[in-house]
This record gives C-alpha cells, sequence and structure tokens, in this order.
C-alpha cells in the first residue's frame, strides 16, 4: 500500500501477505439488544473467500467470529456469531449474535440493507501505521500487487482521509434515572458509568474500567427536541444541572414527573467528542 499527500511521489507505507474475507449480506438485517446476545435476528451474508464455523461461548468472549458490518458509507457496526450454517456454497446463516461490539452500538442500521460489505475481522487485517501527525490529512492511497510498480494499472486508487474513529471514547453508559430516589425540585445531579476502548476494560476483577484517555473529561447537552439549550462540562462521571439554569432554560426548576432529554459524551483530547449517548431521564 502506497500513499502521497498529492497525485505523485506515493512512498510505501506497508504491505499485507494474505487475503482478507469479504462478503456481502444476503438480506436485510434489523436492529438488535446490546450486552446480551441477539437471539431474534440471523445475519446471511455470501462470503468471496473463505470459511466460517461454529464456536463456544468462551471462544466467541475471546473476539472469535467477528464481522464489520457497512451500515451506512463509512459507518460500521462490528457483530460477532456463535452460530455459522453453510446455506449453499459461500453462503452462511449467523446467529447467536452480540452486537454493536467494541462500541459500535451506534452503528447498528435499521436496518442494514441487503448488498451491505461485510469483513471477517482476523489475523488476515492489519492497521494501518498512521500517526497521529496523519489525521485529518486528505491522502491519496494506491492498493495492489507488490510484484508490480505503483504506477501499474493493476493498482486501485482511493481518497481517503484517517479520522482516527478508532480512537474515539465509546459511550458511556447506566445513566442513572433520577426517579429511582425520591427528590424535590432543585439541583439535579446526572450521573453515568464511564467505558473504556481499553482491553483490560473487559475484566471481571476490577472495580471501575480504566481511564483509556490522558484526561477525564465530559460534556453534557441538555436538548429540547433538536436543540441544545445548554452543554455542561465535568470531569468526573456526574454534572450538576443548577435551579438557576433549569430556571433559565425552561421557566423554573424541574419537579418529579418532568422529563429531560440529555446527550452524553466523553472527550479525547486527540479526537474530541466520543461517542454519544441520548437518554431520556423521568424525574
Amino acid at each position: 500500500m502506497f500513499r502521497s499527500p498529492s497525485t505523485d511521489g506515493f512512498e510505501l507505507l506497508t504491505s499485507f501477505g494474505t487475503r482478507a474475507r469479504l462478503g456481502a449480506l444476503v438480506s436485510d438485517f434489523y436492529a438488535g439488544p446490546t450486552a446480551r446476545f441477539d437471539l431474534g435476528n440471523a445475519l446471511v451474508v455470501d462470503l468471496l473467500t473463505g470459511t466460517l464455523e461454529n464456536v463456544t461461548d468462551l471462544t466467541l468472549f475471546g473476539g472469535a467470529n467477528a464481522l464489520a458490518i457497512e451500515s451506512a458509507p463509512d459507518i460500521w457496526e462490528i457483530v460477532q456469531a456463535a452460530s455459522a450454517e453453510l446455506l449453499a456454497p459461500g453462503r452462511y446463516q449467523l446467529t447467536r449474535l452480540l452486537r454493536g461490539q467494541r462500541g459500535t452500538e451506534g452503528a447498528m442500521g435499521n436496518p442494514t440493507p441487503a448488498g451491505a460489505q461485510v469483513v471477517v475481522l482476523d489475523d488476515s487485517l492489519a492497521s494501518l501505521p498512521i500517526a497521529e501527525a496523519d489525521l485529518g490529512i486528505p491522502w491519496n492511497w494506491r492498493i495492489g500487487p507488490a510484484s508490480r510498480p505503483v504506477s501499474d494499472e493493476t493498482y486501485v486508487a482511493q481518497a481517503f482521509t484517517p479520522a482516527g474513529v478508532g480512537l474515539r471514547p465509546f459511550s458511556v453508559t447506566h445513566v442513572e434515572q433520577p426517579w429511582r430516589t425520591p427528590r424535590t425540585a432543585g439541583d439535579l445531579t446526572i450521573r453515568w458509568t464511564r467505558r473504556s476502548r481499553a482491553l483490560a476494560a473487559d475484566s471481571w476483577g476490577g472495580l471501575e474500567v480504566p481511564l483509556g484517555e490522558e484526561l477525564e473529561a465530559y460534556e453534557v447537552e441538555i436538548l429540547d427536541g433538536a436543540t441544545v439549550k445548554r452543554v455542561l462540562s465535568a470531569n468526573a462521571t456526574s454534572a450538576v444541572y443548577t435551579s438557576a439554569q433549569q430556571t433559565a432554560d425552561w421557566g423554573g426548576p424541574l419537579g418529579p414527573g418532568d422529563t429531560l432529554d440529555i446527550r452524553i459524551f466523553q472527550l479525547s483530547a486527540l479526537v474530541g467528542r466520543g461517542a454519544p449517548k441520548t437518554v431520556t431521564l423521568i424525574l
């Protein structure tokens, strides 16, 4: 693989020795639950090369049978499948699914249409050695056989700007519902639980997932439909929406029975806002 910031002067960035397993969806693939098995959907794919097979749950939890599905242009959901049934040469029906893996729950299509690209995530793939300074630069890429020069007609030309999507913080989780504890009108403390991209976050032994960013920082948007009424900043897993702020935004403090739409982002010093978590709070 070669790259250049212009249309000439291409330099070799990296090379690959194996072929990825690529395919496409045979039928529409609908949204499903996260953080538990999706037993209601079946993922039917046609693979151009390679095979798939059943795996145990323990092997699945170790990362096996993972596929990236392009639910929209440049948006990919990562799905894992415990069961793989061969329906015809190259065609598999995958069930007992884990959806939205590695923080991609927001990438689910509803549905992802038939014909969408599928890539099996295995050792044949490798990350491009892109430096942080290269993010946001509109590079031109050339991909082709290593035995031929970069100018050869067999090379595919592609323009692509690395955005560092893999560096975005995951969305937060377990946003606390105020109605679970008695309260009166006044300051509202919004609480949530941090997630982390670090593989160590999967450990059952830790009390809290490790912080994957240089600094811990969040933004909480107070929403009125599609309008952002206010943005709260926090450096811990909670933010206070004061009574004075509520009065300025809504004409008075929010009380029991009211609802409040919010959107929470964890921040990265490198790529900015992470994946959003949108919740309706019931006071």
